[in-house]
């Protein structure tokens, strides 16, 4: 087996940051980047690196996902999250998830468990009490700063990963849109929408989920590397379409089978960073 070199990249989510958070945002991507890498420069799998990266987000409460998710009509969080496994096509999701701390982890057991790819709601909650999975209060994911901020804000996280084997993942979780309506779901549970990876490459997205949803940007951007462009390329044809179609405003992170990197946004900020190799580790906004 031909041994292929590993990559990662993450995002922080795509949207305007109107406080002084971005060089802790920036430096929490590098954190989720760097729990990746690890796993991966010693030989694991991109399904638990992807995995990983998105758990430190999850935990870290300047992202909105997890711990520090945006707040529904209601007043309560409701979580999405998916996992995605190129090489078999496999795909796991929880959406309008209440009372775990790390949906990213229970949509991977939705997929190991293989019986269905998505599930919401009590459904979700059925399924994580079925198999022993840790609950936690609601309102212990609920910082001060989502009490207080009372403003539209889109945030999702994100991590594309490709191991030694050539094997791609993406992960992805979100606290969805600001004063959503409750059971509102939007792209990141969705393969093929916010979250794709086959043996071509892999995507994840951030933005305006129901525009998202309707191109498939996902999978278009990953269609678009079988045109023989590379992934930055690719990231920013599947915008334009995004743009041409909905107007909308999102970015996406990428990696192809070949290990290159991409990424593209039309807002004003993005936190991304990437490790091409040992020795380069980048951050960008």
């Amino acid at each position: 087996m031909t041994s292929q070199k590993p990559a990662v990249i993450v995002h922080g989510g795509a949207g305007s940051i109107k406080d002084d958070s971005l060089s802790a945002r920036l430096d929490g991507c590098k954190a989720a980047a760097l729990a990746a890498w690890t796993i991966l420069e010693h030989g694991g799998s991109a399904v638990d690196a992807a995995e990983a990266a998105v758990v430190v987000l999850e935990d870290n409460p300047l992202f909105n996902a997890g711990t520090g998710s945006t707040l529904n009509r209601a007043g309560k969080v409701e979580m999405d999250a998916g996992i995605m496994d190129g090489d078999l096509l496999r795909a796991g999701a929880v959406a309008a998830m209440e009372g775990v701390k790390n949906p990213i982890k229970l949509a991977r057991r939705v997929m190991e468990d293989g019986r269905h790819v998505i599930l919401a709601g009590k459904g979700a909650l059925l399924f994580a009490r079925e198999i022993g999975f840790p609950e936690c209060p609601p309102h212990s994911l609920i910082v001060e700063r989502e009490r207080k901020r009372w403003e539209d804000k889109h945030g999702t996280v994100g991590c594309v990963a490709l191991d030694s084997t050539g094997k791609i993942a993406v992960a992805t979780s979100t606290g969805g849109v600001f004063h959503k309506l409750p059971g509102r779901i939007g792209d990141s549970p969705i393969p093929g929408c916010g979250t794709y990876a086959d043996d071509r490459g892999g995507a994840s997205c951030t933005g305006m989920g129901e525009a998202i949803i309707r191109i498939v940007m996902g999978k278009t951007a990953v269609d678009f590397l079988s045109e023989g462009i590379d992934p930055a390329a690719a990231a920013r044809k599947a915008l334009a379409v995004l743009e041409a179609k909905t107007g909308v405003q999102a970015g996406l992170i990428m990696i192809d089978r070949k290990g290159r990197i991409g990424y593209a946004r039309n807002t004003t900020h993005m936190p991304v960073c990437f490790i091409a190799d040992g020795e380069t580790i980048v951050v960008d906004s």
